[in-house]
């Protein structure tokens, strides 16, 4: 009799077990981010995910990114990338989207016009945009001016909201020139990584980012501990006072 009790409860948690797990995904964040190298070096999608598992915030983070990619690559399936097909079939509450770090400068037209469509996409499978605004180079700080107006033009003309990761870069390369923001010439650091994933924390989930850890975290395929940031103290501290107080004049309002 106690076997037979003992199958009963296994079948019973094997039918359970994946309605709760779906009830949990349910309840989280589900957040699709789309763009480049500019997007995936050190693990920002996972960066963003490591940290709201510290505030106890589900969020479910996915990407689909290719170096260098356009919104046009993107919308054509090239470079071998699947993003309309994940943005219709993802069942997303938002999508970020990334475009080549220079469009906005080099190719306006296209980066307004794939803007556009890829943010009519994500409407249309019931998320929400979210635009990544970018930095400029090492090499070329006056990039940033116009990295800022074509994403706030863009973002304004749509109704959308941006994450101001370039703005914020700038903030850092004023006060604290120390900080090594650069892999190269226009790859973020880690330390640069750390700080972009706080802006987009607290954007997507509306909490402070005060209480984030210098030492961010996941699991490898063998449940061993992979260190995904690990920040000086010091720097940490500047970074989340810096977003908690950043403040950017330029809320998108759809226009008429």
């Amino acid at each position: 009799m106690m076997k037979n009790l003992k199958n009963s409860v296994s079948v019973l948690l094997l039918l359970v077990l994946p309605l709760l797990a779906g009830a949990q995904a349910t309840d989280s964040l589900r957040v699709l981010f789309v763009g480049n190298s500019f997007t995936f070096y050190w693990n920002l999608p996972q960066v963003v995910e490591a940290m709201a598992g510290t505030q106890d915030f589900p969020m479910v983070v996915r990407q689909s990114t290719a170096s260098g990619a356009t919104w046009q690559q993107h919308w054509n399936g090239e470079k071998g990338l699947k993003t309309k097909a994940l943005i219709e079939q993802g069942n997303w509450d938002i999508v970020v989207l990334q475009d080549h770090s220079t469009s906005p400068i080099d190719e306006p037209v296209r980066f307004r016009e794939y803007g556009k469509k890829l943010a009519d996409l994500v409407r249309a499978s019931g998320a929400e945009p979210l635009f990544f605004m970018t930095w400029a180079y090492h090499s070329n700080p006056l990039q940033q001016p116009a990295l800022t107006e074509g994403y706030r033009q863009l973002a304004t003309g749509l109704g959308a909201e941006v994450v101001t990761a370039g703005p914020i870069w700038s903030e850092v390369r004023k006060w604290r020139p120390d900080i090594d923001m650069f892999a190269d010439d226009k790859h973020p650091s880690p330390d640069a990584t750390y700080l972009t994933g706080l802006a987009f924390f607290k954007k997507l989930s509306g909490r402070s980012v005060t209480d984030i850890p210098d030492r961010l975290w996941t699991t490898d395929t063998r449940g061993d501990r992979l260190y995904l940031a690990i920040i000086d103290p010091e720097t940490g501290a500047f970074f989340r006072q810096l977003v908690e107080t950043f403040t950017w004049q330029g809320t998108p309002k759809k226009e008429k």
